[in-house]
């Protein structure tokens, strides 16, 4: 009885996180979801265990829940952001820890860093913390290459949408400085054998 509830206090909590981002900004719900599949299959092909894939699904579903707190005229602004901007952009995987953190639930410690970390690069160079190789937790390392992806495959106020061969040619590029060598052969693997066009 006692998991059932908590388990209906979570689906509750994350519908109205949900229906919350919905009402702030529709394209991020939209690519969150996507970003979802994506990284739920690329954490099924580099065998995290079922306990992490919730885990990693929860991360992916809030990992831009952050966004809620930048101002419109940088989160919609059409283009290039000035530095103070993009600081202010980049405040958004420290606000979404602390928004989720705030829903006080008992899976909050394992996904809040999650959420914090999406954006470190296994080089060292991403932010917040600047944490390098296999100090960023692997369901970290696998969301920014899922997020990664949607982003440059989608249509955003600032750039078109890009085709399948061009955002794996910038993902290889990316390959040991933004993104871990390991995760992105997996994924490489996972696209190819879903067609080139696929969407999860």
């Amino acid at each position: 009885m006692e998991t059932l509830l908590a388990y209906e206090d979570l689906r509750a909590s994350v519908e109205v996180i949900t229906a919350a981002l919905h009402e702030r900004d529709s394209y991020t719900r939209f690519h969150c979801d996507r970003v979802t599949r994506l990284a739920q299959a690329l954490g099924r092909a580099c065998g995290l265990p079922a306990k992490e894939l919730k885990t990693l699904h929860l991360g992916a579903v809030f990992h831009d829940i952050g966004k809620i707190g930048v101002p419109d005229c940088v989160l919609l602004k059409p283009g290039r952001l000035t530095v103070e901007e993009w600081e202010l952009m980049k405040a958004h995987a420290e606000q979404g820890e602390r928004i989720f953190r705030c829903a006080a639930l008992e899976c909050a410690e394992e996904v809040a860093p999650i959420i914090r970390h999406h954006h470190e690069s296994f080089d060292g160079s991403g932010y917040p913390d600047g944490l390098k190789g296999e100090c960023i937790p692997l369901p970290c390392r696998i969301l920014l290459v899922a997020d990664g992806y949607d982003a440059m495959a989608t249509a955003r106020s600032y750039h078109r949408a890009r085709s399948h061969d061009e955002v794996m040619q910038i993902m290889e590029s990316e390959q040991g400085t933004k993104l871990d060598p390991n995760v992105l052969l997996e994924f490489t693997r996972l696209m190819g054998r879903r067609g080139q066009s696929a969407r999860l």
